[in-house]
């Protein structure tokens, strides 16, 4: 359906509600073809993921979408200068040097109704890449099973569900009221959404209210921390086993600065959460290695939180690499490593600096209560995810908001599914919180 086409009157007003059924065999159909088709972020591809097709899975996505009257608006790669900036993470840096980096991390944005102003346009946001870890994809009328189920290939298809309901309950929507969809790359493997999102939103392709469909359990959170990356190098010399005192065992060494720094940086900040991972030295048993690196991801919650976590990382790292010297300096196997741990040891920042995002907008918050819509508790903490970059826009209002949770269904992990009534139940939510704003349009 075309936008400004006139619409068939509705046989009822008002918000479904979450007892209907708004997903039928197409919208099935759409969310199987979207999780079969691979589109594991270059960041986070291994070995048997093969190529990332988001290129076809966004083209599937904004056909399932014309047939509702929402038309493409924009639908390209990111432009190179989106990586040259100084808080994008090295590893995007480094990746896109290639230029087959960025031709192949398109992202999508689709309209419903005119170019209206902000005041007047809700925007919804949800990624189709992937973290990495291909899942058989399977639906027993129930329940979806594959990679992004639930981050995020499922919400997708809710979402268009939602906007569909509510168009034909509410003729002002895509009249008066426009809906902006942007259809993402670039949110995993640590890019931050610094060339999927980023450029879309200081393209003004962003509304009063701004939803990002991330799982939270259908609560809304007006909140989201950023994450920065620290990189602990040991750069020694290599040994072989029979004189394992030859060499610097850097094994050993990051394996006690793991220890330490979960130790040292166990809640240092109220709204942070530390990472430890990514231990690496070698595959064999018969070497000594003397080269390795150790990564830790810090979320914070404020600049001030972030900045705090640097300082705090910074010292945990130097009072580690003391404490290993003085404990290991009489060890036979170990003296020439503790001896030159200071000087081998390198802490170097992958990615820091971003946003967090903390905002509060009473009208748009009256929407969502209006809608049904509950707030996620103050009290528990929030999580990382491409909001960061709509803090400061002035005039909008940016919630997360979507269907299922992380840890309970599985989200980066094996086993990831969504259930078919969450996904009902969020597109309900979404039809709800649009007639809300259409119904409660005022000026910002």
């Amino acid at each position: 359906m075309s936008a400004g086409t006139t619409r068939e009157p509705a046989l009822r007003t008002g918000p479904p509600t979450k007892r209907d059924v708004l997903l039928g065999p197409g919208d099935h159909e759409l969310l199987l073809r979207l999780l079969r088709t691979p589109t594991v972020g270059p960041l986070e591809a291994g070995s048997g993921d093969g190529p990332t097709r988001l290129w076809q899975a966004q083209r599937a996505y904004a056909l399932a979408a014309d047939t509702l009257g929402m038309r493409v608006v924009h639908h390209a790669c990111p432009p190179s200068a989106s990586v040259r900036r100084d808080d994008v993470p090295s590893v995007v840096r480094h990746a896109a040097e290639d230029p087959s980096f960025l031709a192949q991390q398109p992202s999508l944005v689709l309209r419903l109704g005119p170019e209206l102003p902000p005041e007047s346009t809700v925007m919804f946001n949800v990624h189709l890449d992937t973290v990495s870890g291909l899942e058989p994809v399977t639906f027993d009328g129930s329940r979806f099973t594959g990679r992004g189920a639930v981050d995020a290939k499922g919400p997708a298809v809710a979402l268009l569900a939602g906007v569909r309901a509510a168009a034909c309950r509410n003729a002002s929507i895509g009249r008066d009221v426009a809906v902006l969809v942007q259809a993402v790359s670039g949110e995993e493997g640590g890019a931050m959404g610094t060339y999927g999102t980023r450029p879309l939103v200081e393209a003004g392709f962003t509304g009063r209210l701004n939803v990002f469909c991330e799982p939270t359990g259908l609560r809304h959170l007006p909140r989201s921390t950023a994450s920065m990356t620290a990189c602990l190098t040991v750069d020694g010399e290599d040994a072989i086993d029979d004189r394992p005192d030859a060499g610097h065992n850097a094994t050993v060494l990051l394996g006690f600065l793991a220890q330490h720094l979960a130790r040292a940086l166990d809640s240092p900040a109220p709204g942070g959460r530390v990472c430890v991972a990514g231990l690496h030295t070698g595959d064999l048993h018969n070497r000594v290695y003397g080269r390795g690196r150790l990564l830790l991801n810090l979320s914070y919650g404020s600049a001030a939180e972030g900045a705090s976590f640097e300082t705090a990382v910074a010292e945990a790292v130097a009072s580690g690499v003391r404490e290993f010297g003085e404990r290991f300096a009489s060890c036979r196997e170990f003296g020439r490593t503790a001896r030159d741990a200071a000087a081998i040891t390198r802490l170097e920042w992958i990615k820091r600096g971003l946003p967090c995002l903390d905002n509060a907008d009473p009208w748009c918050e009256a929407v969502l209560e209006t809608a049904g819509v509950a707030r996620w508790p103050d009290h528990e903490p929030a999580f990382t995810c491409d909001a960061i970059w709509m803090d400061g826009v002035p005039g909008a209002f940016t919630t997360v908001l979507g269907p299922g949770l992380l840890d309970s269904n599985n989200a980066h992990a094996r086993g990831e599914f969504i259930n078919l009534a969450d996904l009902d139940a969020f597109a309900s939510t979404v039809s709800g919180l649009l007639i809300a704003f259409a119904e409660q349009r005022s000026p910002a």
